[in-house]
């Protein structure tokens, strides 16, 4: 049935509390006006034709109306002790206001009061001006909040039930006008701020909570493995945010004006886990200290067959066992799509350069720290060491020192992440071999160089300028590195990774060596240097560089990329690495025939070159025939496959590692021992690399997870001593 308080969903004392004071109100105004406010309607229709008049003296009377209303906020003081009084029986005395509810006809006459007063208001309106009615309504706004009035969506939060079960009362008042009216999850806000929480709201929390165990730990280990098929892939920002909680206890105000939001400001770093984030505006060689703890400690060693970085390591004698972090402080689009998938063809988006180019200086800064700080982190410095890894060969390029007019990369970022790098590897025992893989100009003109194009540097224009630009920044990184920190930490210095001396004057690039070389020397660095093959084949580097002493020959050796080796069937090509390739370490590596030392700097277990970007961004495969490269001599525009292959597809070649054939696996595993056990006969090796986002047969990380790479680099089964199976159940177009 039907009563009184329908529609309003307060408690009666509520009601009755709201409503207490108007018969109080009513005689005060009366003692102060000398009428009521039924006489208060005659009265106003014979002022109607006086217009401003009317409402300037009904304007008065409101002031006075409201001056003379209760205070809002003592009353809002006393809900605390009423609300306990609720489930009380009512009282009659004075005393306690909200227990005396008003009757049914009290009420009616209130509300038919509200709706005279309200047709007085819009009659008024008609005859002011719009200013003042604007004024008018934002009067009317304030009425109701001294009146308590009920909101016209009563019906609707009606049957609106929170978590806690209850039918939520409607509210009045300044939150209600200002549309803020909210739900806080499963709490019922009411006037004394006490919240109460249901059951249903209890069942969703816990659901929730179970949720969350569930799909955080899955989250943060597939950002860890970087995703894809590769073991690796999906974008290189997978992953939270650092909680960079060592920044809690450092004021801001310590940071200079002038190094405020800049590089050597820890409080504008993406991450500062394991960084030293206490300022300093030390230097090395103009290059910062900043970040750097000033203990070490050089008594870790990799694993038990290899001496402590505080002990020497026989080199020559002991094999170099070591994986390179490619595509981290140097971009290279096959390592990482994702940095280019985005972006159309026309758009020519190929390489680092065009990439930060394109993204400007702010956003390329945001967007490759948080590539620094999340594609390589601790963890993979300890899988590293745990996979029977020794070295750790760490690309870089120069804009980690500096950069140059008309330069769109970013500059310095990189520099605190290899040296947080070099401490990670120290950490686990690694030594390192640094590699200069980006020179100014570009010492090859290929996309991991920064610019993918012409080479600028020793060629072209500014060839001699950009080649000075290196000289300097040896000078810088040679004196920096030459501190007794460094000295058993990194054991090779890298002068200029694979300058293309097929196509730069030989002379010219050994003139640069012998220089870059004594600059090294001057600074106090005695570490082994090394430099790069030039893809000028082994033996041509009998004699060179002999003034110069503990200098490494690093050659880099792909069966993919050297003409009429890719259609090699899979038996010839392990031939070819237990033969081929440890023949010429063998002579490579004694004075007597060859350069002496030489390690393989970087190699792959990839049969083809399928790999996405592989060829540079938006080209296509040798192993497909679409590689038409402009140039005759490197363009393939039919299939580069093994022979009777039939269709030469790359479909399988970038499947996911879970669908190869067991004999598929079982090549690859014999391929990469092969290459192992071959460069070994020199040195000792580098893997070409650690991690990517998607190509299975370049990551050593997704290799090993997939089983087609040793458990540790030493246990292998293959080391080009027994027969090689013909693998003819394999077909060759896989």
């Amino acid at each position: 049935m039907a009563g009184p308080n329908d529609g309003d969903v307060r408690p009666d004392h509520e009601r009755a509390r709201r409503s207490h004071g108007r018969p109080q109100r009513e005689r005060q105004h009366k003692k102060a006006t000398g009428h009521t406010p039924e006489k208060r309607t005659s009265r106003h229709a014979q002022e109607e034709h006086s217009g401003l008049e009317a409402l300037e003296r009904r304007q008065r009377r409101e002031q006075r109306t409201h001056s003379d209303a209760p205070d809002r906020s003592p009353r809002q003081k006393r809900r605390g002790p009423e609300r306990r009084r609720r489930n009380e029986p009512a009282s009659n005395s004075s005393s306690e206001p909200a227990s005396n509810p008003l009757s049914f006809d009290s009420l009616a006459k209130l509300d038919a009061y509200n709706e005279k007063s309200t047709r007085r208001t819009q009659e008024q309106e008609q005859l002011l001006a719009p200013k003042d009615r604007d004024q008018g309504h934002e009067r009317r706004r304030k009425e109701k909040v001294a009146t308590g009035r009920v909101l016209k969506d009563k019906t609707r939060n009606q049957k609106k039930v929170d978590c806690g079960g209850e039918k939520r009362r409607v509210v009045s008042g300044p939150l209600a006008e200002e549309g803020n009216v909210r739900r806080r999850g499963g709490y019922i806000a009411e006037e004394s701020g006490k919240k109460r929480f249901g059951r249903k709201c209890w069942i969703a929390v816990l659901v929730i909570v179970l949720l969350l165990v569930i799909l955080i730990p899955v989250g943060v280990y597939a950002s860890k493995k970087h995703g894809g098929g590769g073991g690796s892939g999906g974008s290189s920002d997978d992953g939270p945010a650092p909680a960079n909680d060592n920044l809690k206890g450092v004021d801001q105000s310590d940071i200079p004006p002038a190094a405020k939001n800049t590089y050597l400001d820890p409080f504008t770093w993406y991450d500062t886990t394991d960084f030293n984030v206490t300022y300093t505006t030390e230097t090395v060689g103009g290059l910062p200290v900043m970040g750097l703890y000033s203990q070490w400690d050089d008594t870790k060693q990799a694993n038990e067959y290899v001496p402590p970085l505080d002990k020497t390591w026989a080199y020559g004698t002991l094999p170099i066992r070591g994986v390179n972090l490619g595509g981290w402080l140097s971009i290279e689009p096959f390592i990482t799509p994702s940095f280019f998938q985005s972006y159309k063809t026309n758009q020519g988006i190929i390489d680092e350069y065009t990439l930060t180019k394109e993204l400007g200086p702010q956003k390329a800064a945001k967007t490759l720290e948080k590539h620094y700080a999340m594609f390589i982190q601790e963890d993979d410095f300890q899988q590293i060491q745990a996979a029977g890894f020794d070295h750790v060969r760490i690309p870089y390029s120069y804009w980690a020192v500096t950069t140059y007019p008309g330069d769109p990369y970013v500059p310095k970022i990189s520099w605190r992440y290899l040296l947080r790098a070099i401490e990670y590897c120290r950490k686990y025992g690694l030594r390192v071999n640094l590699d200069l893989h980006a020179l100014p100009g570009s010492q090859n003109g290929w996309n991991h160089s920064g610019r993918q194009g012409a080479i600028g540097w020793l060629n072209g224009t500014d060839g001699a300028l950009n080649a000075q630009r290196s000289l300097d920044i040896h000078t810088q990184l040679s004196t920096f590195f030459a501190q007794p920190r460094y000295k058993n930490v990194i054991t090779i210095y890298g002068l200029a990774n694979e300058p293309k001396m097929i196509a730069l004057p030989t002379s010219a690039v050994l003139d640069w060596e012998t220089k870059a070389a004594a600059i090294v020397r001057k600074s106090g660095m005695q570490q082994y240097l090394a430099v790069g093959d030039g893809f000028l084949g082994l033996s041509k580097w009998k004699g060179q560089l002999s003034g110069v002493q503990n200098v490494i020959l690093d050659v880099h050796q792909y069966t993919i990329f050297n003409k009429n080796q890719i259609n090699y069937p899979h038996q010839k090509k392990i031939q070819y690495a237990c033969q081929g390739w440890t023949d010429q370490m063998k002579q490579s590596v004694s004075v007597a025939t060859g350069f002496g030392p030489t390690i393989c700097g970087e190699w792959s277990q990839a049969d083809t070159d399928c790999a996405l970007y592989l060829n540079n961004v938006n080209t296509g495969s040798r192993w497909e025939g679409t590689l038409p490269t402009g140039d005759p001599a490197t363009s393939v525009t039919r299939p580069d496959c093994p022979p009777d292959g039939g269709t030469c597809s790359c479909d399988k070649a970038n499947a996911d590692p879970s669908s190869y054939s067991d004999d598929y696996k079982h090549w690859l595993m014999m391929y990469a021992e092969a290459q192992m056990a071959s460069f070994e006969a020199g040195w000792g090796w580098f893997y070409w690399t650690w991690v990517t986002e998607s190509a299975t047969q370049w990551s050593w990380k997704a290799g090993l997870a997939a089983g087609i790479l040793p458990k540790k680099t030493w246990q292998r089964d293959f080391n080009c001593t027994s027969n090689i199976p013909d693998f003819k159940d394999l077909p060759e177009n896989y």
